[in-house]
């Protein structure tokens, strides 16, 4: 039996990382050809207009394999494009998970519409079996969002999408380039929306994207953040557009910084090779630990076509009645030790549900004495949220993010998690301590509710 380094045993990593380990949690790469790309758009103060962002749209949607891309300055932004670019307004609602970052939901409120939280699975995606009960007659929409990576079911959503006549958005931000059943992810729903921001899996700084294979909505899309291409060059197919050329429909500008499009167009090149490799380690790292109690990874069988992309943010989930009921947050506590630090930047608990925040509660945006979540409602949606179990009770925890594969290394991490589990019991008498409810609303660090 180890001594858990917790309980004063040898820790792996003594003096810090070595700077193989530093190398394989190293994203983005940036190589010279990024630098270059950029030194360009600083030398020619190219940081405004759309040359450069055009060429980009252009390059990832003969990439994703659809018609239109339209860039905006980050994935929030992006994520309201699309819901305008649907028509979701005032009375509406849309479906949505609510473990999930906050921007797959909020742009709602800026439209009038109601959001819907739908629970989740073992595999912290949207549960189709439980999407039917939260559709209404005012239902326009639902957001598939793909989490940390793992494709949603496209099949069973998409049919139920078309059963009700709902028009479906994917959340892309932790997926791009991921595929199911041979598909890539943000072409099998009506438009998708995604970040690029910097600590994504595709990584260009600050970005965000749309994607569709519907003109309409594309050109609605282009409308809303920008209005230097609100216009009859851009604009092809919707008439209704035209008394309105010229202005940013959505009252916001949206329009991407090409330091980040230049950037973008770089790390494009390079990223479906790069993803495969960091597959490669992320699934060796799981290979390491398949068997063991207490945990179960989410991650997807690459033999049905599917994949997790680049494995953003990496999650595992965590059953403490299969470890004598120890506590995550004392699991998590002991690994790091063993570790020894945490520069490998382990968590617990993914994004709080959206669901526990006074945001969806009663937060009123207009001021119109009516939380916005149901100011235009025909219903007080918020009695659905006692619907969210799964949500509410889950835990999950973040892995090393591994980019580079090495396999003795990445054993070696491995390792320390099997070395906790193996040895669990000699954690149970720290249990005394507050068990802090993991969690957060945005980053990488552990919050406080």
């Amino acid at each position: 039996m180890k001594k858990l380094a917790i309980l004063g045993g040898e820790p792996l990593f003594k003096n810090g990382l070595p700077d193989e380990v530093k190398e394989m949690n190293k994203w983005p790469i940036i190589t010279k050809e990024d630098e270059d790309a950029a030194l360009e758009v600083i030398r020619n103060n190219w940081f405004s207009f759309t040359k450069i962002t055009e060429q980009f749209e252009k390059e990832f949607a003969e990439w994703i394999g659809v018609k239109h891309a339209v860039a905006y300055g980050n994935g929030t932004m992006s994520l309201a494009a699309a819901m305008f670019g649907i028509g979701l307004s005032k009375g509406d609602e849309i479906i949505c998970t609510t473990k999930t970052y906050w921007a797959s939901a909020t742009p709602a409120t800026l439209f009038g519409a109601s959001v819907v939280f739908c629970d989740i699975d073992e595999n912290l995606s949207i549960d189709p079996d439980k999407l039917e009960a939260c559709i209404s007659p005012k239902t326009k929409a639902i957001m598939a969002v793909h989490y940390v990576g793992y494709p949603c079911d496209m099949d069973r959503i998409m049919e139920i999408a078309r059963k009700h006549n709902l028009y479906v958005i994917e959340d892309v931000s932790h997926a791009q380039g991921g595929l199911y059943k041979g598909k890539r992810l943000g072409t099998i729903g009506d438009v998708a929306a995604m970040s690029l921001m910097s600590t994504k899996s595709f990584a260009a700084g600050e970005l965000g994207i749309v994607i569709t294979n519907n003109t309409k909505i594309y050109e609605r899309a282009l409308a809303y953040g920008h209005y230097d291409r609100n216009n009859a060059n851009y604009i092809k197919e919707s008439e209704d557009l035209k008394p309105y050329y010229h202005m940013a429909l959505g009252s916001v500008k949206g329009r991407a910084n090409q330091l980040c499009s230049a950037i973008a167009r770089v790390q494009l090149k390079y990223y479906d090779e790069r993803c495969k490799e960091i597959r490669k380690a992320m699934n060796c790292f799981w290979d390491c630990l398949e068997g063991l109690p207490g945990i179960k990874a989410v991650r997807v069988d690459e033999s049905t076509g599917s994949n997790m992309a680049g494995f953003y943010c990496a999650q595992g989930i965590y059953y403490p009645e299969q470890l004598h009921g120890l506590s995550l947050n004392t699991f998590i506590k002991a690994v790091i030790a063993e570790l020894g630090n945490n520069d490998l930047w382990l968590s617990t608990g993914a994004n709080f549900p959206l669901h526990t925040h006074n945001y969806f509660k009663t937060f009123d945006f207009n001021g119109s004495g009516t939380p916005s979540r149901i100011a235009n409602a025909d219903r007080d949606v918020r009695e659905l949220d006692k619907n969210l179990a799964v949500s509410e009770t889950i835990q999950c925890f973040g892995v090393p993010w591994l980019k580079k594969y090495d396999k003795e290394w990445i054993e070696k991490i491995a390792g320390c998690f099997r070395t906790v589990i193996e040895n669990h019991e000699q954690l149970l008498e720290l249990e005394d301590e507050k068990k802090k409810k993991g969690g957060r609303w945005h980053g990488f660090v552990d919050q406080e509710d």
